[in-house]
C-alpha cells in the first residue's frame, strides 16, 4: 500500500486542492496531536501530518502525490477508484491555470527632495548602525581594491573587479547600518 498523504490530512484526493485548503488542514490537526499539548499530544499522528503536509505544501507536490496515487490503483488494478469522467479527464486534470500575470514593479525612482533626505539621514543611520563593524568591512574593501590595482595593474580588467568589491560592499553594508527613520 503506498503512502496516502492526503488522507493523512483528511482531504480529497485532488492535486488541485488550493494551498490554503492543505494548510488549514495540517494545523488543526497540529493542534489536535501536538506533543506539546498538555495530555501529551500523538506524536506518531503529528508526525504523519506533518509529513504529509511537507509533501503536499505546492501545487507541484500535490499534482505528483496525486500521480503516484493514480499510478498505484492502476498498476493495483482499481480503475474505478480514478475513474474517468464523461469528458476523458479524471478529477483535477484539467491544466492548472497560468499563475498571476507579473505585478509591476514598484516605483523605485524617488525626486531629488527624497533622494536628498535619504542621504542626509546616512551619518545618523551609521552612527546607530554598527559604526565599528561598517569601518572594519570598509578598510576591508578598499585593502581588496588596493590589492586588485597592485596585482593587476594597467590591466582592462582591474576596474571590474574593484567594481565588484566596491558593489559588495555597498550591498552587504546595509546590515550595518541602522534602518531609516519612519516618515
Amino acid at each position: 500500500m503506498i503512502h496516502n498523504p492526503f488522507a493523512a490530512l483528511g482531504l480529497p484526493e485532488r492535486p488541485d486542492l488550493d494551498d490554503e485548503t492543505v494548510r488549514a488542514a495540517w494545523r488543526a490537526i497540529a493542534a489536535a496531536t501536538h506533543p506539546d499539548r498538555a495530555d501529551g499530544g500523538d506524536l506518531a499522528r503529528y508526525t504523519q501530518a506533518t509529513a504529509a503536509y511537507a509533501e503536499l505544501r505546492t501545487p507541484w507536490s500535490r499534482s505528483e502525490a496525486y500521480a503516484d496515487l493514480v499510478e498505484q490503483a492502476w498498476r493495483e488494478g482499481r480503475y474505478d477508484d480514478y475513474s474517468l469522467d464523461p469528458d476523458g479527464t479524471g478529477p483535477g486534470t484539467e491544466p492548472l491555470p497560468a499563475g498571476p500575470a507579473a505585478a509591476p514593479l514598484p516605483r523605485r525612482l524617488r525626486s531629488p527632495l527624497e533622494l536628498l533626505l535619504a542621504l542626509t539621514s546616512i551619518p545618523s543611520r551609521i552612527r546607530r548602525g554598527r559604526p565599528l563593524r561598517l569601518l572594519i568591512r570598509a578598510a576591508l574593501a578598499a585593502g581588496l581594491s588596493v590589492a586588485v590595482l597592485a596585482l593587476i595593474p594597467g590591466q582592462p580588467a582591474a576596474p571590474a573587479d574593484v567594481a565588484i568589491v566596491i558593489t559588495w560592499f555597498a550591498l552587504t553594508g546595509r546590515k550595518d547600518l541602522a534602518p531609516p527613520p519612519e516618515r
